[in-house]
């Protein structure tokens, strides 16, 4: 899960951001390598290259362009979440873990809905679009790596919310916005803000595409 979400005009707070990002030598590289857009705005997708929230050298909040999605060399695969409960101890994920985690700016996330029908398959339904209660951004919590000179993100799951679970079986790591320079910083473990994570969601049926 977590395969989708979707972007509306940058956000007011972090549109100077943006634009520096967008006006980046790094935007230009990307471009020229993959031959393809930054995706600021709309629905976003595995492999696209998108706006995501990270410290530069200095510890300073920045925006910058990545790539979603982790190669994995095993499986010659991409890999485009990462378990929170696992994230620290599994090889692929445990250094973005300990010093290199990211916030992904979404409107919201989409989601499809899984169930078993009645021979016992399992089947997708309806996809839903959802994010926090009262909330005007969703800031979904990732890891970041370099590969090949070029910087690559994974977004984080976590077990649902009551709720939820009648959709699917996993739902984003999303923290509320006061806590994104904390999860961001290298030096703060992880493990602290686990508890503060978002999970009271408003959804609705969104059209598939």
């Amino acid at each position: 899960m977590c395969t989708r979400y979707y972007m509306d005009d940058a956000p007011k707070e972090y549109a100077e951001l943006f634009e520096a990002a967008l006006r980046s030598a790094l935007a230009d590289r990307f471009i020229k390598e993959f031959g393809r857009p930054i995706v600021t705005k709309g629905e976003i997708r595995p492999t696209d290259v998108t706006p995501v929230i990270a410290p530069n050298k200095q510890g300073i909040k920045t925006v910058y362009p990545m790539r979603w999605g982790f190669y994995n060399p095993a499986h010659k695969t991409q890999v485009f979440n990462a378990r929170t409960e696992t994230a620290g101890t599994k090889p692929t994920f445990k250094d973005s873990w300990q010093s290199r985690r990211c916030i992904i700016p979404a409107s919201h996330y989409f989601e499809w809905e899984h169930f078993k029908s009645g021979d016992g398959k399992q089947k997708t339904g309806d996809r839903y679009a959802i994010q926090p209660v009262n909330a005007t951004l969703t800031y979904l919590c990732g890891l970041y790596r370099i590969e090949n000179g070029f910087p690559t993100f994974v977004i984080l799951t976590r077990e649902p919310s009551t709720e939820l679970r009648v959709i699917h079986d996993r739902m984003p790591l999303i923290l509320p916005a006061d806590l994104i320079d904390k999860w961001i910083l290298p030096e703060s473990d992880p493990s602290d803000l686990l508890d503060y994570a978002l999970t009271e969601m408003v959804f609705e049926k969104a059209p598939c595409t």
